[in-house]
């Protein structure tokens, strides 16, 4: 039987739900960037230059970028908010109490196109409606 999470730590699954929340965000879109980048630099043979002699962005061959490589910041942008996103992953599924199976399928949003987007709101809205349920099954002080 798997383990539910405790009324206690409804605020810090609050707070987890709020990162996760936009981390998903962050990831997915810097995926779908991903995506189009590997589209141009595997099928066109360019990379996306910015600040160059051609303008603000153009699409240019590796090896004749003078500009600012946008192409490599993706990558290391989307790699450093993927290990964000596994953080906050890993923070929201243990304060659940979730099984490790459902690690491993939103650990899959942030490499899966579109997928952390599908997850953050499915996710969102079952751990809400969970949170919700917590506090209000928590015991209320008595003042006197």
């Amino acid at each position: 039987m798997p383990l539910k999470p405790k009324p206690s730590d409804a605020p810090r699954i609050r707070s987890a739900l709020k990162l996760y929340r936009v981390t998903s965000i962050i990831t997915g879109t810097f995926l779908l960037l991903l995506c189009l980048m590997m589209v141009f630099r595997y099928i066109f043979g360019v990379d996306i230059e910015m600040g160059g002699p051609f303008g603000f962005l153009y699409l240019t061959p590796k090896a004749e970028i003078t500009g600012t490589n946008l192409s490599q910041i993706i990558l290391i942008v989307h790699g450093w908010f993927y290990v964000l996103y596994l953080y906050s992953d890993f923070r929201l599924w243990s304060l659940m109490r979730w099984e490790f199976p459902r690690f491993l399928l939103i650990a899959l949003g942030g490499i899966v196109p579109f997928l952390s987007f599908f997850l953050e709101r499915n996710i969102h809205r079952d751990t809400y409606a969970v949170v919700e349920q917590l506090e209000n099954t928590q015991p209320v002080e008595a003042t006197h």
